[in-house]
């Protein structure tokens, strides 16, 4: 295990960080995971069991990493990121044992919130836009809007999802649509793209509603009593 000069950083005794990398404060790395050279990771970020991350990947802060979970060579992750349990990514499109392709890493780009659910796929090349949601087992081989909800192999768009995870539904006469935990609206604008009205795509959340109070089943049991 490299030893690291910020204290604030936790890296579990059966992890190895290669060195030189730079890993920001309050960043825990957990159980046998493997950070390579020349990784920058940011403050705050979680990296759950049997990780790796490879050489020169770039990944913001708050960030959170479930197990079992690799990050190639070619990914770039901004803040917020959510990557589920055995999620897996890539970095070549037509790989071949016998053809070395090393130096035609393909770019993969997670931008800010995207959430990528449990065993889901990411084929290389593309952009996961911000906030957007991968559903578990998901296979997604194109580039992906921003809040847009993606479902089944080959994964295709089956709606919209607020900066909180809950799906947006019942526009209004504007096409105004109301997250039930936030209270922000979204709307779809002139060019096809879902815009939140209340907080700009790349501001932080306010304090207040960074703690989620209420569980989704229970989102979803108060919208079936309101439609009944």
């Amino acid at each position: 295990m490299s030893s690291l000069q910020d204290t604030d950083v936790f890296i579990h005794e059966s992890a190895y960080v290669d060195e030189p990398s730079d890993i920001g404060a309050g960043t825990k790395i957990w159980h046998y995971c493997h950070v390579s050279q020349g990784v920058l990771i940011g403050a705050n970020c979680t990296f759950g069991q049997n990780g790796y991350i490879g050489e020169d990947v770039e990944i913001g802060d708050n960030v959170k990493v479930q197990n079992n979970v690799s990050i190639y060579t070619g990914c770039k992750i901004e803040d917020d990121v959510f990557l589920g349990p055995s999620c897996v990514l890539t970095n070549v499109s037509n790989p071949r044992s016998q053809v070395d392709r090393q130096n035609l890493y393909e770019t993969t780009h997670f931008r800010r919130g995207s959430t990528v659910g449990a065993n889901a796929t990411i084929v290389c090349g593309i952009t996961l836009g911000r906030y957007c949601f991968i559903g578990a087992g998901t296979v997604v081989t194109e580039d992906v809007p921003d809040y847009a909800l993606i479902l089944g192999n080959p994964g295709c768009q089956q709606g919209w999802m607020s900066r909180h995870g809950h799906p947006l539904t019942d526009p209004d006469e504007d096409g105004v649509m109301v997250c039930p935990e936030s209270g922000f609206r979204y709307q779809i604008q002139d060019d096809d793209t879902l815009r939140c009205l209340d907080l700009d795509e790349e501001k932080p959340l306010p304090e207040e509603l960074r703690e989620g109070r209420q569980s989704y089943q229970a989102f979803k049991e108060d919208e079936s009593l309101n439609s009944s």
